[in-house]
């Protein structure tokens, strides 16, 4: 059986790394490439900065890729074994093809826990960092200075110590608009504090219409106060306050989770942001349902073709994936299927697709 899976794995893995190099190419050549020529010719940026946005969007495009190279992998890898006769031999043998896929199927859920862990690291930090090299030294911060549902984490001795929450916020002008802030006693939420509008006079942030409330240690609420003008305990400017604070989409799943269950007490629809966190936890186990998906295709009789037939095939397969989950997320967006549905619903589709030519397999 440790041949087995040796046999099995060292089919797909020749592949598997052949596809991230093959399909990073492809990233890069159509659309960093490029963003970095336009921006040189067109804007006259330095060498040094397009090469600094050039690999910090590098590991992005680095993890997108691992699911197009799971199925690549277990496609050509299955039907090279197919085209030389193993798989039948091991049929011969009793050997069903749920077996073969097991090797396949715990090393996609490894590189699966590889891409979620990557994403939840590497690619927001590498986000973050583009994105504000694009805003303060290509753009020099020319778009639009207004940017909505910030939100800022302030830490002690890492520990929580409060977490601001602001609908909307104009640095230009130096003001703010629907705040929220949760304060934070030895990691307990102890205080919560609403105020409709802010602004930023004498060096320090004014809120006013607001109201304070007390949170005890059962979680319940109650009302301590209400004020017309009060000022906000935050040391940063308008400028400094953009500066640290993070965009959604460039959250890990943990962070975006605990902002959206922060801007919760606001009222307002997050639809798009649990549609936005769903997919983040979902998108990596794709590769899971690829490499399942790729082996039972490769293993079929259809699945007997050459490299290119099978990497022509692997993009199809792949497009219909990202066609199918765009659908999802703009009718999860739209509030017309749970956020649930909008964010695994193509893997539901497709795992489901999978298992339909593994059962195939044992049966032709």
């Amino acid at each position: 059986m440790k041949l087995l899976n040796k046999l099995i794995l060292g089919a797909c893995a020749g592949p598997f790394f052949f596809g991230i190099l093959i399909f990073i190419l492809i990233f890069v050549a159509g659309d960093l490439l490029f963003q970095a020529a336009k921006l040189i010719i067109e804007q006259g940026v330095s060498l040094g900065i397009v090469t600094r946005l050039f690999f910090y969007r590098l590991p992005e495009v680095a993890v997108m890729t691992i699911p197009m190279s799971s199925l690549l992998s277990t496609l050509l890898g299955m039907s090279t074994l197919n085209g030389g006769s193993e798989l039948i031999a091991l049929k011969s043998l009793g050997i069903p093809f749920t077996r073969i896929l097991r090797p396949v199927f715990f090393a996609s859920v490894v590189i699966s826990l590889v891409g979620f862990g990557l994403n939840e690291t590497v690619v927001p930090f590498g986000s973050i960092a583009a994105d504000r090299l694009m805003r303060y030294e290509i753009m020099k911060n020319q778009a639009s200075a207004i940017q909505e549902k910030v939100f800022l984490r302030e830490e002690e001795a890492g520990q929580l110590k409060r977490v601001l929450y602001i609908d909307e916020l104009d640095p230009e002008e130096g003001t703010m608009k629907g705040i929220i802030v949760h304060e934070f006693d030895d990691g307990r939420l102890a205080r919560t504090l609403n105020a409709r509008r802010g602004m930023w006079q004498n060096m320090q942030w004014w809120i006013e219409d607001g109201r304070i409330y007390s949170v005890n240690r059962e979680g319940e609420v109650s009302l301590l106060l209400r004020f017309e003008r009060q000022r906000l305990a935050i040391r940063m400017s308008p400028d400094q306050l953009q500066r640290s604070t993070r965009k959604p989409a460039d959250m890990s799943a943990h962070e975006l989770w605990s902002y959206i269950t922060q801007a919760e007490d606001m009222g307002a629809d997050l639809s798009k942001l649990w549609v936005m966190f769903h997919l983040k936890l979902a998108v990596p186990w794709a590769c899971v349902i690829m490499a399942v998906l790729g082996a039972g295709f490769g293993a079929s009789r259809r699945g007997r073709s050459g490299g290119g037939v099978g990497f022509g095939i692997s993009v199809v397969l792949v497009f219909a994936y990202y066609v199918v989950m765009s659908l999802c997320r703009a009718l999860g967006e739209a509030g017309n299927i749970p956020a649930l549905i909008a964010g695994w619903g193509p893997n539901i589709v497709f795992l489901v697709v999978a298992l339909f030519f593994a059962w195939r397999v044992d049966r032709i």
